[in-house]
């Protein structure tokens, strides 16, 4: 009998767990419904669209957002990248993705921007937005103002992560909206989204969009986005020649599902896109409007914001400077310069209008010049009438009177003012007794490669296309000239973009060179023989 019983008990939990799971099932598939739009990332212009308006889970997306205003922040001056980030609490306690912060835990923005970005970690997120905003419910009042003023109009936001909340919805419309506002308003950050992995203070991190970075050609951002709710979300950034297309897609069923229905996106979008067409970038959004209601209005929780320090570092004016102060005791000592400097000048004037001496006979001055040419010396070098003798090792004895001397005695007196022709040959001190020397075989000098015995280098990432990797390394190469003057700039094509490479380093050119650029937040590693 209790066997029995334990047997139907059996067949009781089987069916209940295979109901429980045709239902999660048919949840699963009803719980993310599809969307997607593609636009001209140079114009702006709809390519293609489906439920474009359609207000779905972002999940993941929404970081763009929080990235947005973060990079914002540091051009206006609220915060810098070297910024010291105190980890919240409610950050801390973030589910995965995440970085793995801890509450009371100082980490610098940049890296929190870098494992937002590449990582999508949900605690840097809300480390990022609790802090520029006061409190979650803070930064969401601000992400809505800024959403707001970019011209995201179905855009609701609860939270700075993603994480699914009530009433936290957008667009496909308004998140390729955003991606391409994040490509034109801060071109200088957006190559962290291209990052396959990247340093974030505590670990290196790997991107989650790395599948489709590496597999389609020209891909270079944006960002994925994944909750039960919301499906695999994706707004992906592709360049082909002359154009680029920004596409999203909401409600995916896989991340592979999710990948190629992007491909074809984007491929229907090159093929639709116009040839030359004029880049229109989207006008400057009042950000300062959402700024000035955020310190106005508080936080969203009940709790007045606080004043945002706005650092102004160019000067609008070029004021004259003011006159210095003048004393009594300035003046007097001015006015006794100038009566000194008035007797001086009368002086020199007494002198010149002095009467002139008298003439010297023309018999003394021929004297005078016969006794001031010097005799010939034993010691000097023997040489032809045409060549100049030059002594060996004495200097001219000093002479009493001279042509010239005697003509300042007497000015009537004639001096040849024509100079004499130059000798065509000149005997130095230094010349060593005339014989010929033989001559020294030519000396071929040859160019040494740069690569000889040096086989590391420094990869600069990988990128869309080959001029933009020349760019980079030129870019690079004239701001690291120190450390990279040995180095030959490099663009060597892989699959799914092209190496910036700078070669023929050594390994300790090629550590130091690699330090330098990362301390000026430059992404790089060294290659290995």
């Amino acid at each position: 009998m209790a066997s029995l019983q334990g047997l139907f008990a059996r067949i009781f939990l089987l069916i209940a767990f295979a109901t429980f799971i045709s239902v999660m099932s048919v949840r699963s598939g009803q719980a993310a419904p599809y969307a997607a739009v593609v636009i001209d990332a140079r114009s702006g212009e709809m390519l293609y669209d489906q439920n474009a308006d359609a207000r779905l889970h972002p999940a993941s997306l929404t970081k763009m957002l929080t990235l947005y205003i973060a990079f914002d922040a540091v051009r206006r001056g609220e915060v810098s990248l070297d910024t010291q980030i105190t980890v919240s609490k409610n950050a801390a306690s973030k589910p995965p993705s995440k970085l793995g912060l801890r509450a009371g835990q100082r980490i610098a923005l940049r890296y929190l921007i870098r494992a937002a970005a590449v990582k999508s970690a949900n605690d840097a997120a809300s480390a990022i937005g609790d802090h520029l905003g006061g409190s979650e419910a803070g930064f969401a009042a601000r992400m809505n103002r800024t959403a707001k003023a970019l011209g995201m109009r179905n855009s609701t936001f609860k939270n700075a992560n993603g994480l699914t909340a009530s009433g936290h919805l957008s667009t496909a419309r308004d998140m390729t909206l955003l991606g391409r506002r994040l490509f034109y308003d801060f071109p200088e950050y957006y190559n962290i989204f291209s990052r396959l992995q990247t340093d974030a203070g505590m670990t290196t991190v790997r991107n989650t969009n790395r599948r489709f970075l590496n597999d389609y050609k020209g891909a270079d951002g944006i960002k994925t986005g994944y909750t039960s709710a919301a499906g695999f979300n994706l707004t992906a950034s592709a360049e082909r020649g002359n154009k680029r297309i920004i596409a999203t897609i909401f409600g995916g069923k896989s991340t592979a599902d999710r990948n190629a229905k992007m491909a074809k996106l984007l491929d229907l979008g090159f093929g639709d896109a116009k040839n030359n067409v004029a880049v229109r970038k989207p006008a400057p959004a009042n950000l300062d409007a959402a700024i000035a209601a955020a310190e106005t209005q508080g936080n969203g929780d009940g709790r007045s914001a606080g004043k945002t320090i706005r650092l102004v570092t160019v000067l609008k004016t070029s004021p004259r400077p003011r006159s210095r102060p003048v004393s009594e005791e300035r003046v007097a000592a001015t006015a006794e310069a100038v009566l000194a400097m008035q007797e001086d000048i009368a002086g020199l004037l007494a002198e010149v209008a002095a009467p002139l001496p008298q003439p010297v006979p023309a018999a003394a001055i021929e004297a005078a010049i016969a006794m001031a040419r010097p005799e010939p010396r034993p010691d000097t070098i023997a040489a032809p009438s045409e060549d100049v003798e030059v002594a060996l090792g004495a200097s001219p004895a000093p002479t009493a009177i001279t042509e010239t001397s005697m003509a300042l005695v007497n000015p009537a007196a004639v001096i040849e003012s024509t100079p004499r022709k130059r000798p065509a040959r000149l005997l130095v001190a230094s010349a060593e007794p005339a014989k010929t020397a033989p001559q020294a075989p030519p000396v071929v000098v040859t160019r040494v490669s740069t690569s000889g015995g040096r086989h590391w280098g420094v990869n600069l990432g990988r990128f869309p296309s080959r001029s933009s990797a020349e760019r980079v390394l030129m870019k690079t190469a004239l701001s690291e000239s120190v450390s990279l003057r040995d180095g030959l700039r490099k663009v060597i094509e892989r699959r799914g973009g092209y190496d910036a490479n700078f070669m023929g380093l050594s390994r300790d050119q090629a550590d130091l060179a690699c330090r330098r650029l990362q301390a000026r937040a430059v992404q790089c590693f060294t290659i290995g023989p």
